[in-house]
């Protein structure tokens, strides 16, 4: 049975969605989705705001109630079917992140198998076939198929293939 490896963030969990909306409750302003074309929120807000953006993530309770990304729940439970399938996040730079990732994905994942959770830094470990991840350096080591999860800060990037939404995964894998 072949390997499907899953990333986290912007992949399963809708993290941007939560940074949007915590930049609306810090510092009262909408700031839409759009304007991150090509970019990390970080890169595109106000000089002012940017050293309170980037700490969002080493919050306590930031990675505690992402929203899920549209679909992937379902996709998931079917890939399952099919492949073995692991959740592989990055979890070092941020040390909170441990405890609530995985509660995350217990709440919103409840049928996925603890055995398949991987919490790594460098994603070359992983022995799968496919990475799915939004972020083209976990690809630079990996040994499998890296295939790119569209997110804004990734768009421009060329080198790998890609999948826009889960829909998109649904068809590449499950035909």
């Amino acid at each position: 049975m072949k390997r499907i490896a899953i990333d986290m963030d912007e992949v399963l969990a809708d993290t941007v969605a939560k940074r949007l909306a915590m930049y609306l409750t810090d510092f009262g302003i909408e700031f839409p989705r759009e304007k991150l074309h090509g970019y990390k929120i970080y890169d595109v807000v106000a000089e002012d705001h940017r050293s309170q953006v980037r700490a969002q993530l080493t919050l306590a309770g930031f990675f505690r109630d992402i929203p899920v990304m549209p679909g992937s729940r379902e996709v998931l439970r079917d890939l399952m079917e099919h492949y073995e399938v692991f959740i592989t996040t990055a979890a070092m730079e941020y040390p909170n992140s441990f405890a609530e990732k995985y509660e995350w994905i217990k709440e919103h994942l409840p049928f996925f198998p603890d055995s398949h959770i991987v919490f790594c830094g460098d994603k070359s470990i992983i022995q799968a076939d496919f990475l799915i991840d939004d972020t083209p350096h976990h690809f630079d080591r990996f040994v499998g198929q890296g295939i790119l999860f569209t997110a804004s800060h990734n768009v421009h990037e060329t080198r790998f293939p890609r999948v826009d939404s889960w829909e998109d995964v649904r068809k590449r894998f499950l035909g």
